[in-house]
């Protein structure tokens, strides 16, 4: 799992549905780019607002459209009841993707005993790889490194997607792990911390942006993979104000709509998600300006 990981934004047209041709374009472009995989139903895909059939719609639609590419499509099948995860964790490992992105329980608020359990009940239940997701921002609740290193001992936990915006707690987690003996791909979980990162050794990066500009995540990769840190932090200045301002709402409203102005899809949003305001689209409009990311442009 080292590269570049794009959380696709679930294309809807005005009336609110799924546009399947749009999400198939995206992930065309995505393919055309270079990345090493897709990952719809996460955070970016505005997971919580799709029923359980659109899901399954967008899953298979993306392995469809990666296979045979040398692209890899993972699907978000994590909620906060471990045994309805632990259902749709093995509906999509049964459908051929090839790894599974899973959440820390939300709301809830488990235990580290209880998340350790939840992520080993999970991997026990597929074939797949399973990506553990760590987002205290959005959960509530946060893996220490001790419980990530535990989680290492699995044979199908072999990756995990750090958005905790902290790059001493990457450290912290790597440190843990050669300190057990185990090993796990480190995945930055936020833009903007994507080459601080790979600076300590992260493997990659589960991308918003990427959406947007993946032609210019993968160019970071490849920079930083070869060592080359003064061009890939060329890139990363260059974009960073779009790294920043991807986030002006919440996400995935300011993407879709930076992603209509490129061309690739509508802006429209489910509730409760709103459009975004006349404040932050001023905001934005500069940004892409600054970025270079001009109407129809493939970064």
């Amino acid at each position: 799992m080292r590269g570049v990981f794009t959380a696709v934004v679930t294309p809807f047209d005005p009336s609110g549905k799924i546009d399947l041709a749009a999400f198939r374009k995206i992930l065309a472009d995505q393919i055309d780019a270079g990345v090493a995989g897709v990952i719809p139903c996460g955070t970016t895909g505005e997971t919580p607002a799709l029923s359980a059939e659109e899901k399954k719609l967008l899953i298979r639609t993306a392995i469809e459209t990666v296979r045979g590419t040398g692209v890899k499509a993972l699907a978000g099948t994590g909620t906060n009841n471990t045994a309805e995860t632990i259902e749709f964790s093995r509906w999509a490992a049964g459908e051929g993707v090839d790894g599974i992105l899973v959440v820390t329980p939300y709301y809830n608020k488990p235990s580290q005993a209880g998340l350790i359990a939840h992520f080993n009940a999970v991997a026990d239940a597929v074939s797949c790889e399973v990506m553990v997701y760590n987002v205290p921002g959005r959960t509530g609740v946060s893996l220490m490194a001790a419980s990530a290193a535990a989680l290492a001992a699995h044979p199908r936990m072999r990756s995990l997607k750090e958005a905790t915006g902290n790059v001493a707690f990457t450290s912290e987690i790597l440190d843990a792990l050669q300190l057990a003996g185990r090993s796990m791909d480190v995945l930055a979980g936020d833009d903007a911390t994507y080459l601080p990162l790979l600076s300590v050794g992260a493997a990659g990066v589960v991308s918003v942006a990427s959406n947007l500009f993946p032609r210019a995540m993968v160019a970071i990769q490849k920079f930083a993979d070869q060592g080359n840190f003064r061009d890939a932090l060329a890139l990363h200045k260059k974009f960073y104000p779009l790294f920043r301002d991807l986030f002006v709402e919440s996400n995935p409203v300011p993407v879709k709509y930076a992603m209509t102005h490129a061309g690739l899809c509508g802006d429209t949003v489910r509730a409760p998600l709103a459009p975004l305001s006349s404040a932050s689209v001023e905001t934005l409009r500069k940004s892409l300006e600054r970025c270079g990311v001009a109407p129809g442009s493939r970064l």
